[in-house]
């Protein structure tokens, strides 16, 4: 998608306050779930307007709070809500699944950066990542994940999954708005791939450990996993339940200047 392209040390995938903010996205939500799983754009401090029938927004913790004063937590600016009780069936993703001629991002950049709010549900997103070999994997950053561990699924052609647990802060520590900015050095993740493939159990995305050191016959394929140079993003996907922001790509270091735009600021 943009590996013949001019790439800038900082590129903008996604941000909510754009003419055509999911341009560069396909989106799927759960149609056996109309009134919970859907994908809407609306103020942050408001919450409208709100999402067209049957469709209910759930409960935010932040606003619905009434003991305590919440002035700083919500953004007066329109986000994505992105909602759903099964988080894997409701999502968006870049490159659309809808063109087959996008199947690849091809940004080099080696830090991810998404400006996100905690819905106080189980979340997650994807990245698929490439070496420089052009070996695949996909990285699986979630809130109910509880140790890193990688996932091989015999299923023809599939990649392995690193899974990363991923907290967002506690709401007691009361921090000046409840919106996060996630930062990911790609390289940095393509050695764990390695670590945990070399570990005394494998996962097979089942579910089912095995130990390796025992004479067992495993459903698992001889999967290559990546390693060496990372080479490049090729695909971002956001599951539900949360808030999005912004997403962006950059060369610079996470505490260098951004555009103001990029800035988080409370309401």
């Amino acid at each position: 998608m943009f590996a013949n392209t001019v790439q800038p040390n900082i590129v903008s995938l996604f941000s909510s306050t754009n003419s055509e903010p999911l341009s560069l996205f396909s989106q799927q939500t759960d149609e056996s779930l109309a009134a919970d799983s859907f994908i809407h754009f609306l103020n942050d401090a408001s919450s409208l307007p709100s999402p067209s029938p049957p469709a209910v927004l759930c409960s935010i913790p932040a606003l619905d709070d009434h003991d305590e004063p919440n002035v700083g937590y919500g953004l007066h600016q329109t986000v994505l809500h992105i909602q759903s009780p099964t988080l894997r069936m409701t999502f968006i993703r870049s490159p659309p699944h809808t063109d087959p001629g996008d199947r690849d991002l091809g940004l080099k950049h080696k830090w991810l950066h998404l400006q996100v709010r905690n819905l106080g549900r189980v979340w997650s997103f994807d990245i698929g990542i490439v070496d420089k070999m052009g070996r695949r994997g996909v990285v699986r950053c979630s809130t109910f994940q509880k140790e890193p561990k990688l996932a091989i699924s015999p299923v023809p052609n599939a990649h392995p999954v690193l899974h990363l647990p991923l907290s967002f802060p506690q709401p007691s520590s009361r921090p000046l708005t409840a919106w996060s900015t996630i930062t990911l050095n790609l390289p940095s993740l393509i050695p764990h791939f390695g670590t945990l493939a070399g570990m005394n159990q494998l996962d097979d995305g089942e579910g089912n450990r095995h130990d390796i050191n025992h004479p067992v016959t495993l459903p698992v394929p001889n999967v290559p996993v990546p390693g060496g140079t990372y080479s490049h993003l090729s695909y971002i996907k956001i599951y539900a339940t949360c808030r999005l922001r912004r997403i962006w790509l950059s060369d610079l270091l996470p505490d260098s200047q951004v555009p103001w735009e990029f800035e988080l600021y409370g309401a």
